[in-house]
Formats: C-alpha cells, sequence, structure tokens
C-alpha cells in the first residue's frame, strides 16, 4: 500500500464508518494519546520499565493507531503525505549529508 493509497483508504472509512472527521483539534489531542501509548509499549519494552499485570505488548498496533491519527490530520488539512515525505528526505539530505558521517559517536 502506498501512501497516497492509505490516505485514500482512510478517507473513505472515515466517510463512510466514521460519519465523519473528528476536528483538527480533537485528532491533535488524540495524535498526542496514541503517542504516548507507544511511548509506555517503547519504555516498556526496551527500556528500565516492566509491564504491567494484563498490561498490551503490540507495539505494531500502537505505530499504527499513530500512523491512522496522523493520516486523518493529513487528510483533513490537505496535505500530500507523499510529497510531504518527499521534501523531508531530501531536506534531511541536503541539510545531513555530511554531518552524521562526520560525527564520531555515531562510528
Amino acid at each position: 500500500m502506498t501512501i497516497d493509497e492509505a490516505q485514500q483508504q482512510v478517507d473513505e472509512w472515515i466517510k463512510t464508518v466514521g460519519i465523519r472527521y473528528f476536528s483538527e483539534l480533537t485528532n491533535m489531542a488524540c495524535l498526542t494519546e496514541e503517542v504516548g501509548e507507544l511511548a509506555r509499549v517503547i519504555a516498556r519494552r526496551y527500556g528500565d520499565q516492566s509491564f504491567k499485570k494484563g498490561e498490551n505488548c503490540n507495539l505494531e498496533e500502537e505505530m499504527a493507531d499513530v500512523l491512522w491519527v496522523l493520516i486523518c490530520l493529513a487528510n483533513q488539512t490537505g496535505v500530500n503525505l507523499t510529497e510531504a515525505f518527499r521534501k523531508s528526505i531530501e531536506k534531511k539530505t541536503d541539510r545531513d549529508k555530511e554531518r552524521h558521517i562526520n560525527n564520531p559517536k555515531l562510528h
């Protein structure tokens, strides 16, 4: 699935199953919540914390939830994520083409 296809699929789901998009502000709050849930799983799986009894450890699900809400925000604000991501890669490449290779901390 391409990013464009994901944006189209989310839009179709929202318009048929979800009825309508939540407001941008509500979706931003939802995105923050989902990132927090992802952070909790990562902190417990890779950090110093341990899982509580019965706590969900589904990293894939939490990442997908973050992506879902981000796609919702992109759709409702008119952002083409494919184009935005392409530009982001170009920006990072131009900015960091010497930076990381010359960083002794990375070697």
